[in-house]
């Protein structure tokens, strides 16, 4: 089997590097994935995961079980969510 050329071959000992050069540094990755890839896919994925906790809250405002134990709970906002009928209106 036939070595590579010296041109493609790995020097033997380091190159000079100048003290006013760039400074290069391997950066650490898994498959791929780096610390700042990470944090980009995740800032992504909680403003998703955030409006789609605001749309099913929305959409299931409606619902008396989730206005008691969610919504009015929430400060400022809870006591929009207050329903309060007279006994004489209250069929049960």
């Amino acid at each position: 089997m036939p070595f590579p050329t010296p041109s493609r071959r790995a020097p033997a000992f380091p190159e000079y590097k100048s003290p006013y050069g760039p400074k290069y540094y391997y950066q650490s990755h898994v498959a791929g994935i780096t610390q700042k890839t990470l944090l980009r896919t995740g800032v992504k994925a909680g403003m998703f995961g955030g409006v789609a906790l605001f749309a099913v809250i929305f959409y299931a405002s409606g619902i008396p079980r989730i206005q008691i134990d969610i919504l009015q709970k929430i400060p400022f906002l809870g006591q929009r969510f207050v329903k309060e009928t007279h006994a004489s209106d209250n069929p049960f």
